[in-house]
């Protein structure tokens, strides 16, 4: 499969899969991919962790055009996956059932998504790690629309930092993304460099009828979204859809 240096890659999966569809991906895991899906306690988590990286490895062999089981990863200062060799850079996220991945030519992407989980996003976590910024515009919102905002707001710096690489080093509060429903998705300050937001694109990946929040992150600008799908059945595919950021 293709990969134009101007385009970001999306696949949303599901990871809830028949049996004989984990044993098969199951069969395509490293040694110690195989030992952390042991170390999970629940059955549902073990087979959601062997789906998520057994489709990783499915959709990397399209790019590589080589066997899924062969692929190597390396990772980074702070346990950012790549390739170990000549490859897309891509990131992943997962929450519950859904998984998204994401894949471009260029080292700096980052996803995340999140169930839109009203209950957790009316605690106060948003004062403990938000910027006093975003604090207040969240808290500005009506209160029916405050739950949806935080998840947006979440999903949006979890993919910044995981573009960066950064893990836990960088505060979710050193910098400030959009939030508010009416405005468009964007980086808006960042506390170490005023020129930062300029060279970083943010998009809402949010799907309402499926219930998750989600967004993704890629410095540069005028990048193509080609978004999919991935079917239930592991052989069928269904048809990219494309779109600017």
């Amino acid at each position: 499969m293709s990969l134009r240096e101007d385009e970001v890659h999306v696949v949303c999966a599901s990871l809830d899969r028949p049996s004989v569809d984990v044993a098969r991906l199951y069969r395509l895991l490293a040694a110690d991919e195989r030992a952390r899906a042991a170390r999970f306690r629940f059955e549902r988590d073990r087979s959601r962790y062997v789906v998520g990286r057994g489709l990783l490895r499915l959709l990397l062999a399209r790019y590589v055009e080589g066997p899924p089981e062969a692929i190597s990863f390396a990772y980074g200062r702070f346990q950012k996956p790549r390739l170990r060799y000549e490859g897309p850079a891509f990131n992943l996220s997962h929450s519950g059932p859904l998984a998204l991945y994401a894949f471009t030519r260029e080292e700096e992407v980052g996803v995340d998504i999140e169930l839109d989980d009203a209950d957790f996003a009316r605690e106060r976590i948003a004062e403990l790690f938000f910027s006093p910024t975003e604090i207040a515009a969240l808290r500005s919102l009506p209160e029916a629309v405050q739950p949806r905002a935080f998840l947006t707001c979440w999903t949006r710096k979890e993919a910044f930092i995981k573009a960066r690489g950064d893990g836990l080093q960088l505060a979710l509060d050193s910098f400030d993304v959009s939030l508010v429903p009416t405005a468009p998705p964007e980086l808006l300050r960042t506390q170490w460099s005023r020129d930062e937001p300029k060279r970083w694109s943010l998009r809402d990946l949010s799907d309402p009828e499926m219930g998750y929040i989600a967004a993704l992150a890629l410095r540069g600008r005028g990048w193509q979204l080609v978004s999919q799908r991935l079917a239930d059945n592991l052989d069928d595919t269904t048809e990219p859809q494309q779109e600017d950021i």
